[in-house]
């Protein structure tokens, strides 16, 4: 009868050890979500700047006590353009929604909100960036949902 040697025990071991690991690691709710870090937070602060021909964004703006989205966008992303015909479905159904155009030509911005419309109950415009990274936005599109 062959002896068992430590060798021929290792490997099984190794394996049922990844395998234990693996499982334990795939019973979060959703492995492929990342929870927002703003989530419960107070929204932070919306520059001033407007962009020309469209409301400024206030303080009241986003502080409406009702549901507001807040809209992160530039005129040069093609996926603000896919979802721009959404958010002017949703703004004509009464959804008050807040546009922060970024990393932007002022021109350019103005032009596109001209010619595919304006669902936004004011616009800010955020040419440096500076408003998306208080918010924690990375690349546009982004939206907020704000509760009250």
């Amino acid at each position: 009868m062959a002896k068992i040697s430590p060798l021929m025990i290792a490997p099984p071991l190794i394996f049922a050890a990844f395998v234990g690991i693996a499982a334990v690691g795939m019973m979060r709710e959703d492995p492929t979500a990342l929870r927002s870090t703003r989530v419960g937070q107070i929204a932070p602060e919306i520059t001033p700047r407007a962009l020309a021909d469209f409301a400024a964004v206030s303080e009241g703006d986003v502080a409406r006590g009702e549901v507001t989205l807040v809209n992160f966008w530039a005129s040069w992303c093609p996926p603000c353009r896919a979802e721009h015909p959404k958010l002017m479905e949703m703004a004509a159904d009464g959804m008050p929604i807040i546009g922060v155009n970024i990393r932007d030509q002022a021109g350019t911005a103005t032009q596109y909100l001209m010619d595919d419309g304006n669902p936004f109950l004011a616009v800010a415009f955020d040419p440096d960036g500076r408003t998306s990274i208080d918010w924690g936005v990375s690349a546009p599109p982004e939206t907020f949902i704000l509760d009250a």
